[in-house]
């Protein structure tokens, strides 16, 4: 069994975080604006009680409905023992929820003729390659956006928790073998993502987050919203991460995600983000003009390849370009969802039959409440009462409690009569492999110390667990939760190779000791 690792919740994100758009009331009602009028302060008094109660330390929430923000205002903190609160203007760290506004921003650059969805990566970033050649010249925009590249889930996420910029985890995607073949499975991918949307920057010679601004943040007028963690941190009125450590929220680390702006590094407020939820429902229109092209916008919404059934309901789901997507009793439904382990938990929620749109930000993860949010709003909207008690089945959805449970099982009872380690200098040394690239084994403080990442930027001691295997703790936001770290030694009993758990789940952990 391989531990979790700080990068999971996106893995999380694509098997329970859009339940709600499967999820839905039976039959439901025409909704008209005196109805969805009528659900305003029942939500409000719903998510007034999950801050209140703490299920998280803050929220903030936007409607639309037919063209008009009909609904922004923030709850709770912004950081548990503050008294900021959360409001409309509290800026958040999206996460995955990025994806579709980065679906959008290259709608709008597709939109100006220089590339098409069908674009080859080939052809504007010629420097890109996959593990096999034929992937590497055929893939396009669109297989990157819909994840059916076959480039697995996780792949690079782990070199962003070593400290790895952009280019190089893009460069080292060629070497990470593919879990299907190309084109005909889903498989949710930060980094394949990254690349198509660093590729359609490319094409108009820009970068990422130059085009995000040029081409969706300035003609939306979205001036709290960036693609830079430069920007976030800037901000004043900003929301803290938080996860569930030892029975309570805590504010335990941050999170730089700009190696995956597309994929994961956006940051805005909820007031922003309606401005976008209305050319979205108003299909590239804002205020009258067409700001991004219809047909390019609308090729983000078509269902490119199947993904898994919904778990509550086993209705069918697509992915789009950056969006989810079903037809439920409440028509087509568009979503999207975004988390960090480290503690962010985002949601956008569209129903565009009904030109009806629900955006939640949190400040906390694992938690349900995004979705148990939306989940209760379409029930009174369309029904006038809520269906049944939401969040149970979310936060069961998104329960990490089990996974970190089980890792810390692996390791919670030592041999009874461990075998001795080595001397320590039988391990010392650099290990290496294309992939992960150095990691450096020293003697510290009477242990062994290993050092990865750009310049070692990644240091963690060793404790000893049995003979030549050793653990570590790598994820900051579950800071007891170990890592096996597993030496293989040589005649001479000097270590010759080292496999990190975490890193090798491609089989790309196991780096082998260089010349000295």
């Amino acid at each position: 069994m391989k531990p979790i690792t700080t990068l999971n919740a996106a893995a999380i994100i694509t098997a329970a975080a859009l339940l709600v758009s499967a999820v839905a009331a039976p039959a439901a009602e025409t909704l008209t604006a005196d109805k969805v009028m009528a659900a305003l302060p029942e939500i409000e008094a719903y998510a007034t009680d999950l801050t209140e109660r703490a299920v998280v330390p803050g929220m903030a929430i936007a409607i639309v409905y037919k063209d008009e923000v009909v609904y922004l205002k923030g709850f709770g903190v912004r950081a548990l023992g503050s008294a900021e609160p959360v409001d409309a203007d509290t800026v958040f760290q999206l996460a995955s929820f990025s994806k579709p506004m980065a679906a959008a921003t290259v709608a709008a650059i597709v939109g100006g003729g220089t590339i098409t969805w069908d674009s080859r990566i080939a052809d504007i970033d010629p420097g890109f390659q996959l593990h096999d050649p034929y992937p590497t010249a055929e893939v396009t925009l669109r297989d990157l956006f819909s994840h059916r590249s076959g480039l697995p889930g996780l792949a690079g996420n782990e070199l962003e928790s070593l400290g790895f910029d952009r280019d190089t985890i893009l460069h080292r995607l060629r070497y990470v073998p593919p879990a299907s073949s190309f084109r005909t499975k889903y498989s949710y991918s930060n980094f394949g993502l990254t690349a198509g949307g660093v590729a359609a920057a490319r094409s108009v010679g820009m970068s990422w987050e130059l085009a995000a601004e040029t081409f969706l943040y300035k003609p939306l007028g979205m001036t709290s919203t960036s693609s830079r963690y430069s920007d976030f941190l800037g901000r004043r009125n900003r929301a803290t991460l938080h996860t569930w450590y030892q029975d309570r929220w805590q504010a335990l680390t941050k999170r730089m995600p700009d190696p995956q702006s597309p994929a994961g590094g956006a940051s805005s407020n909820v007031r922003d983000l309606a401005q976008w939820m209305r050319l979205e429902l108003g299909r590239g229109k804002l205020d009258g003009k067409q700001v991004i092209d219809a047909a390019a916008l609308a090729a983000t919404h078509m269902p490119v390849i199947p993904k898994d059934k919904a778990t509550a309901t086993g209705i069918p789901e697509f992915y789009c370009l950056g969006w989810t997507l079903n037809y439920g009793p409440r028509g087509v439904h568009w979503a999207h969802a975004g988390a960090f382990s480290v503690g962010a938990h985002t949601l956008i929620s569209l129903l565009p039959d009904s030109e009806l749109g629900i955006i939640v930000l949190s400040n906390a993860h694992p938690t349900g409440a995004p979705e148990a949010v939306a989940s209760a709003f379409f029930d009174l909207a369309f029904d006038g009462a809520v269906s049944r008690d939401w969040l149970p089945a979310f936060n069961e959805a998104f329960d990490l409690a089990p996974a970190i449970a089980a890792a810390k099982a692996t390791f919670a009872t030592p041999p009874a009569s461990p075998s001795p380690a080595l001397p320590l200098a039988a391990y010392t040394g650099t290990y290496s492999n294309s992939f992960v690239g150095d990691a450096i084994v020293t003697e510290g403080n009477g242990g062994l110390v290993v050092e990865m990442g750009p310049n070692g930027a990644a240091s963690f001691p060793l404790t000893h667990f049995e003979r030549d295997l050793f653990v570590y703790y790598p994820t900051p936001e579950w800071p007891d939760v170990p890592v096996a770290v597993t030496f293989a030694t040589g005649p001479d009993q000097k270590a010759t190779e080292v496999t990190f758990d975490d890193l090798d789940g491609f089989g790309l952990g196991v780096l082998r000791r260089t010349a000295e």
